[in-house]
């Protein structure tokens, strides 16, 4: 019997370590509870959540403060209205059958971040064959080759259009509605540039707002993300060419998004 076929025996889940890398959240650990239920060997390598400080004096220097600030004002309503969109959310994880909470059975490692030295060295340790990244910090060029496997993204857009952040909104924004989706893509030195693997679209439901759409848009993706790390255990990783622009979006300012949503009711 080869590697790879008794690697699909154990227990009805296939061999082989898969490391994911997060900073955490319900949307994050769909996808982690998806694949340990496929996967026999999943460990989770979680950093700490970047500081509000340095998110700001980041994204400052990209875009200046206004804008910056106007940014983080959205992304604060936006972590306050999930409050009002539960039931939604409570019926996305009904259609799709997934779960959000994290599993106890599951290793789980806490590190400050990915690109500092400990962490590196303990997804080296792991031996990884295939490392999946959800919601945590761009790999610096150093941290990418220094993992020995390779890595791979979800991230909820379709690239190369919407690379960055609230692909869905931005679709919605630009009248793109057919390309409302997320993508499972390679990783490189880039933000969401790196190959892409497959892709997933969705049509959202008109109570669904900024605070559902990276919901349905992970709930619905579990599927592919499977698919490309089954891809990658058996060394059959083929990225596909994607026509069309590239961009990379940000959260909206405050006033864009308030704009969008009273006049055309996007939110």
């Amino acid at each position: 019997m080869t590697e790879i076929a008794s690697e699909k025996q154990a227990v009805g889940k296939r061999l082989g370590r898969v490391v994911v890398v997060t900073a955490g959240g319900e949307n994050p650990w769909i996808m982690i509870n998806a694949l340990a239920a496929r996967f026999a060997e999943v460990t989770v390598i979680e950093e700490q959540a970047e500081s509000k400080r340095l998110f700001l004096s980041r994204r400052a220097r990209k875009l200046g403060w206004l804008t910056a600030l106007g940014q983080f004002a959205t992304m604060i309503a936006s972590r306050f209205g999930k409050r009002f969109t539960r039931s939604r959310a409570a019926e996305i994880l009904e259609t799709y059958k997934v779960s959000g909470a994290p599993d106890p059975s599951l290793p789980v490692r806490s590190v400050g971040s990915i690109n500092d030295a400990e962490a590196i060295a303990q997804v080296r340790a792991l031996k990884p064959r295939i490392v999946f990244l959800i919601s945590c910090r761009m790999l610096k060029a150093e941290t990418l080759a220094a993992i020995p496997c390779p890595v791979i993204n979800f991230h909820a857009g379709i690239n190369p259009a919407y690379r960055g952040l609230m692909g869905g909104y931005w679709a919605l924004v630009n009248g793109d509605a057919e390309n409302f989706g997320a993508t499972v893509h390679l990783v490189d030195a880039g933000v969401d540039t790196g190959g892409v693997l497959y892709q997933s679209r969705q049509s959202p439901a008109k109570n669904d707002t900024m605070h559902t759409y990276p919901l349905l848009q992970t709930a619905a993706s579990t599927e592919i993300a499977i698919a490309a790390v089954e891809d990658a255990l058996d060394g059959n990783l083929r990225p596909v060419d994607v026509a069309g622009p590239s961009r990379q979006w940000y959260h909206p300012p405050i006033w864009t998004w308030v704009w969008n949503g009273l006049r055309r009711d996007i939110w």
